[in-house]
């Protein structure tokens, strides 16, 4: 069992805002298309800009911006969302708050993650 002190979205409070993608493979469409298109230029600029970091979390194997997270803090981080990767894509945008601002089943794009963040209290200062 994952204690709270493995939740790795704990040390991002304040700091950024993480992108959670929980899928139950890598080959997953929404996955790939999400994870490919946060690589355009356009997007990746976009993407640091506004303090994001990317969880992926494909089966039970978590990464924080392409490191490998532990077992535990992949189901702390897992448990800490209320969420399981076993159905449906799901991409989840966390504000600096901790606060979810974005639960997303299937295809979301890049722009409309960038518009939710741009209307934020944080972000307008």
């Amino acid at each position: 069992m994952a204690a709270e002190s493995d939740n790795p979205l704990a040390q991002e409070r304040w700091k950024t805002r993480p992108l959670v993608v929980i899928a139950t493979s890598a080959g997953d469409p929404v996955f790939k298309q999400l994870t490919s298109s946060l690589e355009e230029p356009r997007n990746r600029e976009a993407f640091i800009e506004r303090d994001m970091v990317l969880y992926t979390v494909i089966g039970d194997r978590g990464q924080r911006n392409g490191v490998p997270l532990s077992q535990d803090q992949t189901q702390a981080l897992i448990s800490a969302l209320d969420e399981r990767p076993d159905g449906e894509t799901t991409v989840i945008l966390v504000g600096k708050d901790g606060g979810k601002k974005i639960v997303q089943q299937g295809q979301i794009d890049p722009a409309a993650i960038f518009a939710t963040i741009d209307k934020m209290p944080m972000r307008q200062r």
